[in-house]
């Protein structure tokens, strides 16, 4: 099932998109699907970030053929940051670039969506609390994570985290290919397959760390084509199995 999130006359629901409308849910889906009995057109409704997280935890160096673009040895364990809520925006929103920063780059990502809270499983439990995946845009000031040596700033500006356009249920994470397109023009291109900690490692890992809650999201990485957006570009970050995610970047 692909679940999003909607704004329909001014509320906002979940709801489960199909071939023509899109099913509202009472709540997010927690522990079951349950349906109001409503449906919306899908022409009638606007597609938001798909779901409302506590917070995000992204990987850094994650792909083995990214790592080998960089000339970089491979981490001998996951790499985690976070981004703030308050960078989320839904498809089709625009990406501000800031003007602290004179570059800012696009990553595409594959990202999970927890189902339930989640703390200390197993690597062989791990997708027992997964609800299911979107797509990510891990939108980064390069210059300043440079600058700064640690990424907080770099991560954390408002727009910094695109998500979407629906989680989608029915998939499995282990061989997908993750791409983004720039105006059109592919630019990254490789596959989950590529990842140097696979997501069960990764959601194990951070919840050893930290509780992971309904809704929240895990960003699992970029592989190698980054590069920078400038005003007007459109940024699309496409995952097999998802669909595509679509942002603009603007000028501040």
């Amino acid at each position: 099932m692909r679940v999003a999130r909607i704004s329909f006359r001014g509320k906002t629901f979940y709801a489960v998109r199909e071939e023509e409308s899109f099913r509202l849910l009472s709540s997010f889906p927690e522990k079951d699907f349950v349906f109001t009995g409503e449906e919306v057109d899908l022409t009638e409704a606007r597609l938001l970030s798909p779901s409302v997280p506590s917070k995000i935890v992204a990987l850094g160096l994650n792909y083995k053929d990214h790592a080998r673009e960089l000339g970089l040895p491979l981490p001998q364990e996951p790499l985690i940051f976070l981004k703030p809520p308050s960078a989320v925006i839904g498809p089709e929103e625009e990406i501000i670039l800031p003007p602290e920063s004179k570059r800012v780059d696009y990553e595409a990502e594959l990202a999970v969506v927890i189902g339930k809270r989640a703390r200390r499983v197993p690597p062989e439990k791990a997708l027992d609390y997964v609800l299911g995946y979107t797509c990510f845009n891990d939108v980064t000031a390069r210059d300043l994570q440079k600058k700064d040596g640690q990424w907080t700033r770099a991560k954390s500006f408002d727009t910094f985290a695109p998500f979407g356009p629906w989680i989608e249920t029915d998939l499995e994470p282990f061989n997908l290919k993750v791409r983004s397109y720039l105006n059109g023009k592919i630019c990254q291109d490789s596959s989950t397959a590529e990842l140097i900690f696979s997501v069960p490692e990764i959601i194990s890992f951070i919840s050893h760390v930290m509780t992971l809650e309904p809704g929240d999201v895990i960003a699992t990485g970029t592989p190698p084509g980054i590069g920078p957006l400038s005003p007007g570009d459109t940024i699309e970050i496409e995952v097999e199995g998802i669909g595509r995610l679509r942002n603009f970047a603007a000028s501040s």
